[in-house]
C-alpha cells in the first residue's frame, strides 16, 4: 500500500529519532551496570528494549506504506555522570514527545490513521512512563543530593538480590 510522502518521510525521521534514543539508552544502561547501579541499569535496559520496540513498529509501516527506512540513528552525545545520563534521557523524551504529537497530526491531516494510532501508542508510553519516571528520578536527586540518591539506588540493588 503506497502511504502518503510526507507521511512516510515523517515516520523516517521519526525512526531514525528512536534508534538514537535506543542507542543512548544502551550505552547509558551499560555505564549504569558498570558504576554498579544494578537497579538503574535494569531500569534504562529495559527502557533500550521498548525504544527498540517503537522502531520496530515503525519500521514495520515504513515497509508497509512501501517507504525506504532509513536506519541511521540521528547523532547524540552520552552522559557520564548519573544526573547527566538522567538529564540527557529526559531531553530526549521531551523531544520525541513533541515529534509524536505533531506526527500524529500529520497523519490525521493525510487521513492515515492507522499510523496515527501507533504514533498514539508510543506517545502514551513516552509520557506516562519513559518521561514520567524521569522526572521523578531527577526530582529525586535534587530533594535528597546525588550522593543519598545513590545510596539509595545501591540499596535497591542489595533489596533485590534477596
Amino acid at each position: 500500500m503506497k502511504g502518503h510522502p510526507e507521511v512516510v518521510d515523517y515516520l523516517k525521521m521519526l525512526l531514525r529519532g528512536e534508534l538514537a534514543a535506543r542507542d543512548q539508552y544502551f550505552i547509558h544502561s551499560r555505564r549504569y551496570e558498570d558504576m554498579g547501579l544494578q537497579s538503574l541499569y535494569e531500569r534504562i535496559d529495559h527502557e533500550m528494549q521498548e525504544e527498540t520496540e517503537h522502531a520496530d513498529a515503525l519500521l514495520r509501516r515504513i515497509l508497509f506504506l512501501e517507504g525506504d527506512p532509513d536506519m541511521r540513528p540521528e547523532p547524540f552525545v552520552a552522559g557520564h555522570t548519573v544526573e547527566e545520563m538522567l538529564q540527557r534521557d529526559l531531553d530526549v523524551e521531551y523531544r520525541v514527545r513533541a515529534a509524536l504529537a505533531q506526527g500524529m497530526a500529520l497523519c490525521e491531516q493525510q487521513g492515515d490513521f492507522v499510523s496515527r494510532e501507533i504514533l498514539r501508542v508510543q506517545l502514551q508510553d513516552t509520557e506516562e512512563d519513559h518521561a514520567h519516571w524521569l522526572e521523578q528520578q531527577l526530582g529525586l536527586i535534587r530533594r535528597l543530593g546525588i550522593q543519598n540518591y545513590l545510596t539509595a539506588r545501591l540499596a535497591q540493588k542489595s533489596a533485590s538480590a534477596e
